[in-house]
């Protein structure tokens, strides 16, 4: 795990994994941080059970859905908004650190924090959740 990640995710109160963890190992660490959630990536074992096909969670009035976006082939954020019905979707597919608004939805891509690939800057992202508005920050790592 890059270093910028304890820095990065500081204070966080639960962290969503979207995917192409990387194993078991990255899931411990991050673990140190704050409770982890995780779904798999196309690059996982399906059958891991430390893995979800997709999270489904209420925050303060949101719902929120995480899966890695695989399942749609090439995600985007309006097939996205259109398969899943959430107040903020959260993926991982591309890699490619994303925050799109539609209306009152969210749609959110935290980029990849593991080993540089696609000559993408490494991220995550944090999200807010506050008297029930969202808020989310790409974090550059």
């Amino acid at each position: 795990m890059r270093p910028g990640i304890f820095e990065g995710l500081e204070g966080v109160e639960l962290i969503l994994h979207a995917g192409d963890v990387g194993g078991r190992s990255v899931l411990q660490e991050l673990k140190a941080i704050a409770p982890v959630r995780a779904v798999y990536g196309n690059c996982d074992l399906p059958d891991d059970p430390a893995l979800r096909r997709a999270i489904h969670l209420d925050v303060e009035g949101l719902s929120i859905h995480v899966s890695h976006g695989h399942e749609l082939g090439s995600p985007t954020p309006e097939g996205l908004l259109a398969a899943y019905a959430a107040d903020i979707i959260v993926y991982g597919h591309t890699h490619k650190p994303l925050v799109e608004r539609s209306g009152a939805r969210l749609v959110v891509n935290p980029g990849a924090a593991g080993p540089r690939r696609f000559n993408l800057q490494p991220s995550v992202a944090r999200l807010t959740i506050r008297q029930g508005q969202a808020d989310v920050e790409i974090v550059w790592l």
